[in-house]
């Protein structure tokens, strides 16, 4: 999978840019301010996914504008493709010149990875940002889990609210069982494809763990289930008898107190939390041995590697894991985004291009 073109009209504060890209890294270099990480939000768009930066969709479009228009050319499933993308209130999808409903269903169609450094939240944060991690790397896989979670989190919020109405009209309580059982339903299902997509990241997670840090610490990931619990394939029955158990404690709260929206992944090393024990230099490695792991699965289940956007990743990497990280992304497309293209010049590939203010003004090849 490879980017051709990308074209971009009024996006953050790039008023027009339209730039080729080479097969291997491409490194758009420049000042802080002038655009880069725009750039690489905007390649990011076309995976369906929303901004890895947490942004609204109004947000996303330059000042004083009605909408923002994203076009990519790009080299998929072995052939030529074309995708729009418009930003006004919302985000509309063209691809290969057939309206899509959403955005969203670009899921699957063309696939990247993005390391940046807000990607440390994974770590440091608490278990949302993981779970949304774990969602989209699946979506780009297996789009259809996309309309399975969509159900859960409308079944989620018809029993929360079913929870706060309750209190006032109670003749409504005999309808939680159904609304149980249909969450439960829908929950077997999440934590089945969560579970199964950890495992078959593991391994790859932890070997690239261990050519990160110099073998010196092993990475595992544990899934935190809090509706039924165990290890095992998700049990249905077991789900519905913990959802009934803690129907109390969600009528206290008026909101769904167990399920996939509140499980964990926990991310290890040597047995101890990366988020409580790990150094900063730990933590980050942690979440780019996640992303390249993610890419080595991509390349397993569709065929081929996703194209690799990673923004400000050298900036706090010592010499040996910036020449591991260059050694082994060898044979796929990157877009790298820095201050200083020193740090490129002597991998003897690959294309520099200086952003000033959201324009292009100088392409050099390496």
């Amino acid at each position: 999978m490879r980017i051709e073109k990308v074209r971009i009209l009024d996006f953050r504060n790039i008023p027009f840019l339209e730039l080729e890209l080479c097969d291997g890294p491409n490194v758009i270099y420049g000042e802080n301010g002038q655009g880069k990480t725009n750039f690489i939000e905007a390649i990011w768009l076309f995976t369906g996914a929303k901004s890895f930066r947490g942004a609204r969709d109004a947000q996303m479009v330059r000042f004083d504008q009605p909408q923002a228009a994203l076009e990519l050319d790009f080299f998929a499933a072995e052939r030529d493709q074309h995708a729009l993308v418009t930003i006004d209130h919302k985000r509309m999808a063209v691809l290969n010149e057939i309206p899509l409903k959403s955005a969203s269903e670009l899921a699957g169609r063309f696939c990247a990875v993005v390391f940046s450094p807000a990607h440390l939240s994974l770590i440091k944060n608490g278990p949302a940002e993981k779970r949304r991690f774990v969602d989209i790397s699946i979506c780009q896989l297996k789009p259809a889990y996309l309309k399975v979670l969509a159900q859960y989190h409308r079944t989620l919020e018809q029993r929360n609210r079913l929870l706060k109405d309750v209190q006032m009209e109670s003749s409504l309580f005999d309808t939680l069982d159904a609304w149980d059982a249909r969450l439960c339903s829908l929950a077997a299902q999440v934590v089945q494809v969560r579970r199964s997509y950890l495992e078959r990241l593991s391994p790859w997670a932890r070997e690239i763990y261990q050519g990160i840090s110099g073998q010196r610490e092993a990475l595992e990931f544990q899934y935190r289930a809090t509706l039924g619990g165990g290890e095992g394939p998700p049990d249905q029955e077991r789900m519905l008898q913990a959802l009934r158990a803690a129907r109390g404690e969600d009528l206290r709260a008026r909101a769904t107190t167990l399920g996939p929206h509140r499980d964990d992944v926990e991310i290890l090393l040597d047995g101890h939390s990366a988020r409580v024990y790990g150094s900063q230099g730990q933590q980050r490695s942690c979440v780019l041995a996640l992303k390249l792991a993610e890419c080595q699965l991509m390349r397993q289940v569709l065929g081929e590697y996703p194209v690799v956007l990673l923004d400000d990743v050298m900036s706090e990497l010592d010499l040996s894991r910036r020449d591991y990280l260059l050694n082994s992304l060898r044979d796929r497309q990157l877009v790298f985004t820095c201050c200083d293209a020193g740090d490129f010049r002597t991998i003897g590939r690959g294309r520099g291009i200086r952003i000033e203010n959201g324009r292009a003004v100088e392409i050099t090849q390496f």
